[in-house]
């Protein structure tokens, strides 16, 4: 997919009208979550439902964490997803395994809380279709991503990736600040397009996706 010069990342979607809402304010993809433990999460009934609705409309995202191949199976095949997102520890020799598997892009979710965060990140540069900078977990969090919360953007000047998305803590508010200082090529956004934990907003949706868009960054493609 190419088109605007920053790609938008809409995650955590689960019903049908906010799934409607990113389409309409002219996202680039829809994640979707299937991850039990996660307020976002979906079941393939709903999977293949929403896949339906944005079949041809949007590029669909299918977001697992450390999924063995069954549940991966199976999540592909109610979803049909056009990439899939890993944001558990999947190390690069599984997440080549499932890049192979499957013949889709991946998208490999790193957690950030210090420079060596963003180091260890390079070993997956060749295995991966796109990194996705979030910030990292606290130690007794029961979820890896979608908690709100902003890491220290300049960890990213140093990086060496070509394709990476920014997420943790972005919202419409600061979306903008976000890709002035890192120039990243796309921004992915969970709660802060949220009126409560797991329900998606379409007005802020829509808002998010027009300060990401006023501003330009380098191209990126799909």
């Amino acid at each position: 997919m190419s088109g605007a010069s920053v790609l938008v990342k809409i995650c955590g979607l689960s019903e049908p009208q906010t799934l409607e809402a990113t389409i309409a304010a002219g996202a680039d993809l829809a994640g979707f979550v299937f991850f039990h433990k996660s307020p976002r999460h979906i079941d393939l009934d709903a999977a293949r439902a929403l896949g339906a609705q944005a079949a041809g409309r949007i590029q669909k995202v299918a977001l697992t964490v450390d999924a063995d191949d069954a549940t991966l199976d199976a999540v592909a095949a109610a979803l049909a997803p056009d990439l899939l997102q890993l944001h558990g520890h999947e190390s690069p020799a599984r997440v080549g395994e499932v890049r192979a598997r499957f013949g889709l892009p991946v998208i490999k979710a790193i957690g950030v809380a210090s420079a060596a965060d963003v180091a260890a990140a390079r070993a997956y540069e060749d295995v991966v279709d796109w990194l996705l900078f979030d910030a990292k977990p606290a130690p007794n969090a029961t979820v890896p991503g979608g908690a709100g919360v902003v890491f220290d953007w300049d960890l990213l000047r140093n990086i060496t990736a070509k394709n990476w998305m920014l997420s943790g803590g972005l919202d419409p508010e600061n979306v903008a600040a976000a890709l002035r200082q890192t120039q990243a090529p796309a921004v992915d956004v969970s709660s802060g397009v949220e009126r409560a934990r797991g329900v998606k907003d379409a007005e802020k949706i829509a808002l998010f996706v027009a300060a990401a868009r006023s501003l330009s960054s380098r191209p990126a493609t799909v």
